[in-house]
């Protein structure tokens, strides 16, 4: 079987398009997996390290208002129709995969106009314009939470196998990886363990808020793990804070490749929404402080709803998380185990582990019905 998938634009849609590669090849009769996607997009970094190959075809992306974009998108969107036929003949495909983004689209109409089989995941709680369009064209959808389409199985988010090995993790497992984890980073073994992160579009408001609570989270006893993003965007010249002698360590990175070692490390979480980061912490019972992204079409907020609904953490808005009020909130809580170990059960019994495998069954039984509908 051959398996091209679509998935371009952000680590939120190639991710999981790569965690469900794996599923694919690793069965007992693997399948062929190829990746489309455009040529200065990220998917480069991304799916050639990890042995995949990919074909760079047209992207097409639908403009969301009435503007001159709008006039030239019947012509790019011929244009990408026509590379994705090309590697489709090329390379002999018999079902398409799409994650969303403007790599999916021409990908969902070429393999409508060639009869192929198509499937789709949606991520985010709401779908983008993409994979709007896809769930017309197919019966085979799948989303992370429930809402996204109206139609799709709900089988959760395909998480790296990193983390569901550390998801799978005994109790007595996990608190030995989480002493381990911390002597690795240079932090306490035995000291509350805030790690924060934001992403590299979204850290500047985070990080203007652990530059203004970091005095607090010192005499609190809290230490941290702070990854800043690559520019450190909204920090202080002078960084990291340089912590008084006994007082709890401050360990700032601009960019950690084994987000699996920081998340055992952790014991609360400040972060975006993102639906990937949403899916990871729920399946490890991690409770989070989640700040959405306050672009797009709101998504963000809805990625952490069904947590924060649940009890497993809060969602604190953008304009919002430079306040005192997050630094009470973040010392309140270290000051209440059992409110940890309350949210931590919450957001774990949301968390999805095997959503690769039942993804990887979908294409199967997709292929295996051909084009018929």
């Amino acid at each position: 079987m051959k398996v091209l998938i679509a998935a371009g634009g952000s680590a939120g849609h190639v991710e999981p398009a790569l965690t469900l590669a794996d599923a694919l090849t690793r069965r007992d009769k693997p399948a062929e997996v190829v990746f489309v996607g455009t040529a200065h997009g990220i998917e480069d970094s991304l799916v050639v390290p990890r042995g995949y190959p990919l074909r760079h075809v047209l992207a097409a992306a639908l403009p969301r208002r009435v503007n001159r974009d709008l006039f030239a998108t019947p012509v790019r969107l011929r244009a990408a129709l026509r590379s994705v036929l090309a590697v489709i003949e090329d390379e002999n495909v018999d079902v398409v995969v799409g994650f969303g983004g403007y790599v999916a689209l021409p990908a969902y109409l070429a393999a409508r106009r060639r009869g192929l089989p198509l499937v789709i995941h949606e991520a985010n709680a709401r779908a983008g314009l993409a994979n709007k369009v896809g769930a017309r064209l197919t019966r085979w959808q799948a989303q992370s939470v429930p809402g996204a389409l109206p139609r799709a199985a709900v089988i959760g988010m395909p998480l790296r196998e990193s983390i569901q090995r550390v998801a799978a993790m005994p109790p007595v497992e996990r608190a030995t990886a989480k002493k381990e984890a911390r002597k690795a980073l240079g932090l306490d073994p035995g000291c509350n363990t805030l790690l924060v992160f934001g992403g590299s579009l979204g850290a500047r408001r985070i990080n203007e808020a652990m530059a203004a609570m970091e005095p607090g989270l010192a005499d609190r006893g809290i230490q941290v793990l702070h990854i800043t993003g690559k520019q450190g965007a909204g920090l202080p010249e002078q960084w990291p804070p340089l912590r008084a002698e006994g007082q709890p360590a401050y360990v700032s990175v601009p960019y950690f490749a084994s987000m699996q070692t920081a998340f055992s490390a952790a014991d609360l979480v400040l972060c975006r929404a993102g639906a990937m980061t949403c899916a990871e912490l729920a399946a490890l019972g991690l409770p989070a402080i989640y700040v959405p992204l306050p672009i797009g079409n709101g998504e963000q907020e809805l990625n952490a709803r069904p947590v924060t609904e649940a009890g497993g953490g809060f969602v604190v808005l953008d304009a919002d998380v430079v306040s005192a009020t997050v630094s009470e909130t973040i010392g309140t809580l270290f000051a209440s185990p059992d409110r940890l170990s309350q949210m931590s059960a919450a957001a774990q019994g949301l968390g999805v582990t095997n959503a690769d495998e039942q993804l990887a069954d979908m294409v199967n039984a997709a292929a295996a019905m051909g084009g018929r509908e």
